[in-house]
């Protein structure tokens, strides 16, 4: 009997999750996983010992040495074969969440939705939104709702929160390419560029007939926007991001 897959956490998404030379157009590429980021990160970026970086992740010393070596030898054919580097995917789940406030339970039939919150509208700034509002649907319904504090949880630690309250789904406005990643990672579907009701929007949703563009991005970061400042403007029809099964609670992303 094989023995069952043990999840490896993830204390840090990336924040660039691709890489290419600048002398030449890279025809290929390698794909390096979110947990070989994560071992590379923390090995040689913070300089940890094996048996420390198996306890930030969660796993066994012998699973950082296997996932810490393909990570490497990724980097190098990258290098020297003037490849680009692309980081997704893997075996992982979040470093858990600490969330002060009480959950409803999900039912088991439930798809929940998440949306970006501010005074009954769709905030528009995805790494910046202090609120969501949760929707939990049965069969083309709403059956129940409730608005949750992010706690100033930023760009990177906001998909491990909806994760942490169960999230299915996303409706904001603009959000940035990293984010989208990493909500694809999460196993999140996405619907953005998405403006106005949230109550709205997630009854859309729940009926099949919300409009939204799945191209929509906000690349500003700085935090200090002006008030001209609009993220996520066009509407249009498509179709979210793939949703990713999960396995008790282990986010399954097959990686090269």
């Amino acid at each position: 009997m094989p023995r069952p897959f043990r999840c490896r956490r993830i204390g840090q998404l990336p924040v660039f999750r691709s890489f290419s030379p600048d002398d030449i157009t890279a025809t290929a590429s390698v794909r390096m996983t979110v947990d070989e980021f994560e071992a590379f990160r923390l090995l040689d970026g913070e300089g940890l010992t094996q048996e420390a970086c198996a306890a930030r992740m969660n796993i066994a010393r012998t699973t950082v040495t296997a996932i810490y070596d393909s990570a490497r030898k990724k980097v190098a054919d990258a290098l020297v074969n003037g490849k680009r580097l692309l980081i997704a995917g893997g075996h992982f789940e979040y470093e858990p969440v600490g969330i002060d406030q009480a959950i409803i339970e999900k039912g088991t039939d439930s798809m929940r939705i998440a949306v970006t919150y501010e005074n009954g509208e769709i905030f528009q700034h995805f790494g910046h939104t202090e609120q969501f509002k949760l929707y939990d649907i049965e069969d083309g319904r709403i059956v129940n709702e409730q608005t949750v504090d992010t706690n100033g949880s930023g760009h990177g630690a906001l998909a491990g929160f909806l994760q942490a309250v169960k999230a299915d789904a996303l409706i904001c406005g603009g959000i940035g390419m990293g984010a989208q990643m990493a909500l694809a990672d999460a196993g999140i579907r996405l619907y953005a560029g998405v403006q106005g009701s949230a109550d709205e929007a997630a009854k859309a949703l729940a009926e099949g007939t919300l409009v939204f563009d799945p191209n929509a991005q906000c690349d500003h970061h700085d935090h200090h926007h002006g008030e001209g400042h609009e993220c996520g403007r066009h509407h249009g029809e498509g179709s979210g991001c793939g949703h990713h099964e999960g396995d008790a609670g282990c986010l399954r992303h097959h990686g090269n």
